[in-house]
C-alpha cells in the first residue's frame, strides 16, 4: 500500500503566529533584546508569561506600533 502524500506547506499558506516571540519582535522593530525587555517591563508593549517563556502579540505589537506613530504625528 502507498502511503497518502506529505503535505507540503507552503509560505504563503501558513498564518502568521498570533504570537511573537521576543527575537522575532526584536526582528521586526530592528531593535536589540535590552529594548524590547525594556518596552515590556515599562508596559509599553503587552505580553504573556506562558512558563518561562514570553510571548508578545500580533496584536499587541500593531497596537504598539500605532501609538508610537500618532506620538509621532502628534509631536
Amino acid at each position: 500500500m502507498a502511503s497518502p502524500p506529505i503535505a507540503v506547506l507552503h509560505a504563503e499558506a501558513v498564518p502568521a503566529p498570533d504570537l511573537l516571540t521576543v527575537p522575532q519582535v526584536m526582528a521586526r522593530l530592528q531593535l536589540g533584546r535590552s529594548a524590547v525587555y525594556d518596552l515590556l517591563r515599562t508596559g509599553q508593549l503587552a505580553s504573556i508569561t506562558l512558563g518561562r517563556a514570553r510571548r508578545i502579540p500580533t496584536h499587541a505589537l500593531n497596537d504598539f506600533i500605532r501609538t508610537r506613530l500618532e506620538q509621532e504625528a502628534a509631536a
